[in-house]
Order: C-alpha cells, then structure tokens, then sequence
C-alpha cells in the first residue's frame, strides 16, 4: 500500500489544481529511501508544468527537470491552499502559489527524487524495469501471455513483481486472481493462453472498479484532499480469513507468499 488506484487517485485529486503553479519554496524533513538529489532551495522558482503516473510513481514535470514521488508502505500526499506546521512524519512538502503540497509517511520507505529528465540515469533505474499499464493499451494479450510463459514463479508474486504489468500489488493481485479462478499458487508458465486472458480482464476490472471507489483505505490511506477509499467493502477475498467465500460459501484461506498475506478461495480458484 498504496497501489496504482489510490496513487492515480491521489494524482487525479490535484494535479488540475498544482498545473501551472510556481514553487515558491521547498523543505526536507528526515532522509527517505533515496535522496532528493538537487539542494531543495534550487527548485525555488521552477513551474510545475502537469502531473503524469507511471506505476506507482507520480512525475511531476517541471519546466526543468521532473520530481518522482513514490509514496511507499505508508505514504500519503495532501495538498491546500494552507497547511498546518509540519509535523514529524511529513519529510517533504513544495510550497507553490497554488497552494502547499506535503508528503507524510511515517515508515519513510517512500522518496522524492529530482531528475533532469526520464532518460536521466537515476529516472531509468526507478522507471526502466517496469511493465505495461495495465489500464492502457499497451498491455496486451500476446505480451502478457509470452511473459508469463517465460516465469516459473508463482502467478501471485509475478503479479506483484512489477516487470510484466505494474501496480498491481497484494490486494489487487488477490482480487485479480479469485475473479479469474486461478490459484495464487501456479506456476505462471502453466497459464493457458485462455487463462491468461481471463487474468488479464479480471485485472483491468478490479483495477478499474478500485479506481473508481477511490482505492483502498485499510488504515490511514487517503488522497491528496483527504478522501479516503471504499474499496475495501467490495474485496471478495482481501482481508477475509475464514469468511465464507461470497460465491461458494467455502472459508476464505490466507497463506504467506513473498512474506506476504495472500487471500483465496479454495474451491473457486484452481491450479
């Protein structure tokens, strides 16, 4: 956490608002994963030119380089036209004429990283190993399912893994799989193309419903304006250890995968 849906929903929640805005000023808090790499006092006057989402990375582009923010384990943006003092998990904040926009996370696994440009050495490292969107059109039906046949790791963490598709990270891989009837367990090679094509719909509509319920807010997850998501309510195994499955009835069970929880159906997902 979060995933694509609620960092795209954090982005759809500001960025026609910050568009067009000068920095007036910046201001670290304690490190995060990676440096900032530029002294923050050198973005003072720089325009914030748009807002675009690769993965789980915003970009903001400027009218000279671009920041990347990704948001970690526990990280949340907000943005107002006026905020309170910082407290002692906001490490980040941009005050701009259109209003203060400040990054909180209390575990500090996220990171605001400058680059002078996507092609710039440290914009690859984070970027270039990505998979497809999973809400574009570049995520296809033959490429995914040629990716998959190439994996020999279960189908739950080459999900999670990023380089085939992105954003699709443990619930909604969860989510994913129970919708297309595949245990988490399989070995991703052994998807037939049918399944694969099953998998892939089931991703698009899980994603795209998430979205559309703002995300998922299991603890303090909320936009940039304070929203917080509803997707919660509509998981059908998330969550949901020793529940009856909401198809068959069956217990939901949870084993550990990647060091973490996966959530399924028994009965309703196979090998």
């Amino acid at each position: 956490m979060p995933e694509l849906p609620e960092v795209e929903a954090t982005r759809l929640s500001f960025a026609d608002r910050i568009a067009g805005a000068r920095i007036l000023s910046a201001a670290t808090g304690k490190a995060l994963r990676w440096p900032l790499g530029i002294a923050p006092a050198r973005l003072s006057g720089r325009t914030v030119r748009g807002v675009r989402r690769r993965g789980k990375y915003l970009l903001l582009d400027l009218d000279e380089g671009l920041l990347l923010i990704h948001l970690g384990m526990s990280g949340s943006l907000s943005f107002a036209a006026s905020l309170p003092p910082p407290g002692p998990h906001d490490h980040f904040e941009l005050v701009t004429t259109r209003g203060t926009l400040r990054l909180n996370d209390p575990r500090r696994f996220g990171a605001v990283v400058w680059v002078a440009g996507e092609e710039a050495p440290a914009a690859r490292k984070l970027l270039g190993g990505l998979g497809a969107e999973p809400l574009s059109a570049d995520f296809d039906l033959a490429s995914f399912h040629a990716a998959l046949k190439k994996r020999r790791a279960s189908i739950k963490q080459v999900l999670m893994a990023g380089d085939v598709v992105v954003g699709v990270g443990n619930i909604y891989a969860s989510e994913a799989l129970f919708l297309a009837g595949i245990r988490p367990t399989l070995s991703a090679a052994r998807l037939s193309r049918p399944r694969a094509e099953r998998l892939q719909a089931a991703i698009r509509d899980v994603l795209g419903r998430a979205l559309a319920a703002g995300g998922t807010t299991l603890r303090n997850y909320s936009n940039a304006v304070g929203e917080r998501g509803n997707f919660q309510f509509e998981a059908m195994v998330y969550g949901r250890e020793g529940q009856p499955c909401r198809v068959c009835g069956t217990p939901i069970r949870v084993i550990r995968q990647g060091q973490r929880a996966t959530y399924f159906c028994p009965n309703c997902q196979k090998n």
